[in-house]
């Protein structure tokens, strides 16, 4: 029997320290893999569909918390029957979940519910608080690289004959900036 344990944070500057700890301590001996991948899809998260490609019959599959293994309950669902039709099985330290037994099966399945309902509310809230700074005029995104006088400055030249990656290397822009500014030209203040 293998023991595959998995360790994941969503982005680069936090780590896994407590998960690694947790997992050592209750498999000093298994493969430790580590992953910085967001939860909310297992799509893309490379070293777990490498750890799901490799389990096999008896091996089993340990995470810190359900969070680190899937955000979503159509994710959850999708590898634990993966697991099972392999004929392994999921350990999840944090709410003593064995999947080995019927009853961890039931209380997996409920958890994950869960999860994916305080993955939608976090959702809800931060659509309200996008809307809430719309509605009081706040910008939101990435600034823009160009002033108001530049882009005029590049309408100009364009309408001059000088083409977009002259134009892009002048003013430090990427080519399809200097297309979005000639593009909305109409939308410019004269």
């Amino acid at each position: 029997m293998g023991i595959f344990t998995y360790a994941r944070v969503s982005t680069l500057d936090q780590n896994t320290d407590m998960q690694v700890n947790a997992l050592k301590a209750a498999y000093p001996d298994a493969v430790l893999r580590e992953e910085k991948k967001s939860g909310s899809t297992v799509k893309d998260r490379f070293v777990l569909n490498i750890i799901l490609d490799m389990i096999g019959k008896g091996d089993k599959l340990v995470v810190w918390k359900l969070d680190r293994l899937a955000r979503n309950m159509n994710d959850l669902t999708k590898i634990i029957e993966d697991l099972n039709i392999k004929g392994a099985a999921l350990e999840i330290l944090d709410q003593k979940i064995d999947t080995t037994t019927a009853t961890g099966r039931a209380f997996l399945q409920m958890l994950g519910v869960f999860a994916e309902f305080e993955t939608n509310l976090r959702k809800e809230r931060q659509l309200a608080g996008i809307a809430a700074a719309k509605d009081k005029g706040k910008h939101l995104g990435r600034r823009s690289s160009l002033t108001d006088e530049q882009k005029k400055e590049i309408r100009t030249k364009n309408q001059t004959g000088m083409n977009p990656t002259t134009l892009s290397k002048e003013y430090g822009v990427c080519r399809g900036t200097v297309y979005n500014v000639i593009k909305d030209m109409d939308t410019l203040p004269n």
